[in-house]
């Protein structure tokens, strides 16, 4: 899954988390939209440019909450 904007780093994520941004997820295949509550696997940043980093995230109510 990816993020709804395309960071070129986790770090670069969790700062927009911390500032307050909101940030949901998306599965860009055919097996769904994304998660509204729970955990989201990402990996980033986007096709077709290769993946440099993964995350695991928290999701609540369709936003990043948190991310490891």
């Amino acid at each position: 899954m990816y993020t709804s904007k395309n960071f070129r780093s986790k770090k670069a994520l969790k700062d927009a988390i911390k500032a307050g941004e909101k940030i949901s997820v998306y599965d860009p295949g055919p097996f769904g939209n994304g998660v509204e509550n729970g955990t989201a696997y990402l990996e980033g940043p986007w096709y077709p440019e290769p993946h440099k980093w993964y995350g695991q995230a928290k999701v609540k109510d369709g936003f990043i909450v948190s991310v490891k």
